[in-house]
């Protein structure tokens, strides 16, 4: 039996905490990097991946400009995605942490499509 572990990554963001919140917050930001489109409907995001490949993710809490945390509705645990920004107090730098779970098999294609993902998103906002 494999237990997932928690994944915690972080990327430097070279735009305003309220600009990036967008991007991980709204179905038209999420479709611009993270996914090809977004459907909400009473709470839960349909995330799709042409050609023919989608998830679901009930939202589960945020704050503007601070975090955001989903929970994949085909997950049975206790687990959770989220997007956390943080700005460093001293040089104003904006972090984006990135909080995942994932199976010890499939840990390096995770950070691979996180990775993959949040270029994208610096692509996106000329990060």
């Amino acid at each position: 039996m494999n237990t997932a572990q928690k994944i915690e990554l972080e990327y430097l963001v070279r735009c305003s905490p309220s600009v990036l919140y967008t991007f991980l917050s709204s179905p038209s930001g999420l479709s611009d990097w993270f996914c090809d489109d977004v459907n909400v409907k009473n709470g839960i995001y349909t995330f799709i991946w042409k050609p023919d490949y989608e998830e679901q993710a009930q939202f589960l809490s945020s704050k503007d400009n601070q975090f955001i945390r989903f929970k994949w509705l085909d997950n049975t645990d206790e687990q959770f995605f989220e997007f956390r920004i943080m700005v460093d107090e001293i040089t104003s730098e904006v972090a984006l942490l990135v909080n995942d779970y994932s199976d010890m098999e499939d840990r390096d294609e995770t950070i691979l499509f996180w990775n993959n993902a949040i270029h994208n998103l610096h692509d996106i906002i000329g990060s």
